[in-house]
């Protein structure tokens, strides 16, 4: 018996990264209360969330047990197995609310975007990491190229928040690859050049939310109601807020997705300016952990894959926060471990297990 329990402790936490595990730990738990608050009135999803988390921390634990040199085998199959997903989302896909994102798989729909999420970078670091020692200007086009499939993709269905992340993580995996300023300051000055012929291309809702942006007050009932409503609910949280499950905002239904995209405004209601800071504050230490397993990874690939998913968590919670407090358009991108979700959930938690296993693997690697 006392063989038995440090051979299980080594098994479940040999590869969990402990600083991580002690900031996502109480994002969970807030999460889950606010998930709760925000839905309990009418249809409480705090047990689906709860179901969600833990079979993303099941992945998670999976994963980060994975060497990242195993994973990188991986990259390309899990890359194409995605856009073939993506393109039979066209074909037989369902349809939620005028969009056509997800897969029926008889049990359970399956959202083959998430997936993208991670392929699409892990694929890009598989690729720089192939021609490592001669990186050339037609390696970076190639990997444009393969990132603008499932971008593409994406944005037609049309998910344009999901086709954001998306398209961030492959970016970043380019820019650490080295990519040269030029390049990247000739491709910002093409993109402002091109931007009023981009304008006709988008989607008529897509227009009205960045002009709602500008002035929410055009369309107070109907575009402009998700912003209004969630300021409103932010600003009236006060410096301390008003205590769970005394949102008045939220459980007078005013706040619209309050128990996905927009709790953020449920949360900030109910716990002010300082709980708002507070979570600001886990979140700033999540990216900062996430670099420093960045910065001392043992590979190419290690370092542009860990790259991509820090920025990746920086910018969804950047997104979203500020969508939700009306200084960025509405976009559809949910909280990271706060927002209700199940496929995006996973992700988060399969991303989680890809930082803690070249963590992990790499201080194996050094005993």
């Amino acid at each position: 018996m006392s063989s038995f329990l440090p051979r299980l402790r080594r098994l479940v936490f040999e590869h969990l990264d402990l600083p991580l595990l002690l900031i996502i730990v109480p994002l969970m738990a807030v999460g889950l209360l606010t998930v709760y608050s925000a839905t309990y009135d009418a249809n409480n999803r705090a047990f689906g969330q709860l179901v969600n988390m833990s079979v993303g921390i099941v992945v998670m634990w999976g994963v980060a047990r994975v060497h990242p040199q195993h994973l990188m085998r991986f990259a390309l199959p899990l890359y194409l197995v995605g856009v073939v997903l993506l393109t039979l989302v066209f074909f037989v896909g369902v349809r939620v609310n005028g969009a056509q994102r997800w897969l029926s798989l008889g049990f359970i729909r399956c959202q083959p975007s998430e997936l993208l999420k991670i392929a699409t970078p892990m694929a890009l670091a598989w690729y720089f990491q192939k021609y490592e020692t001669a990186i050339k200007i037609r390696h970076y086009a190639l990997a444009f190229l393969m990132l603008l499939a499932p971008f593409a993709l994406i944005a037609k269905q049309p998910d344009l928040g999901t086709s954001i992340l998306v398209g961030a993580a492959g970016v970043y995996v380019i820019f650490f690859a080295g990519l040269p300023w030029k390049f990247i300051a000739g491709t910002l000055v093409a993109a402002v050049a091109a931007s009023p012929f981009v304008w006709p291309l988008l989607h008529e809702f897509q227009r009205k939310r960045i002009l709602i942006l500008l002035d929410p007050t055009i369309d107070p009932f109907g575009a402009g109601y998700h912003i209004i409503q969630s300021t409103i609910a932010i600003g009236s949280g006060g410096g301390f807020g008003k205590g769970w499950l005394q949102g008045t905002q939220t459980h007078l239904e005013f706040i619209p997705e309050r128990h996905t995209d927009f709790i953020f405004a449920v949360f900030s209601e109910e716990y002010g300016f300082l709980g708002a800071g507070v979570l600001i504050l886990l979140y700033l230490l999540l990216i900062a952990r996430c670099l420093m397993i960045t910065i001392n990874a043992s590979t190419l690939f290690a370092r542009l894959l860990g790259g991509a998913i820090t920025l990746s968590f920086f910018t969804c919670a950047f997104v979203n926060i500020g969508m939700v407090s009306g200084v960025l358009p509405v976009v559809g991108v949910p909280l990271p471990f706060m927002s209700y979700g199940g496929t995006a959930l996973v992700t988060l938690f399969c991303s989680l297990g890809i930082m803690m296993s070249i963590q992990t693997h790499r201080m194996l690697l050094k005993k």
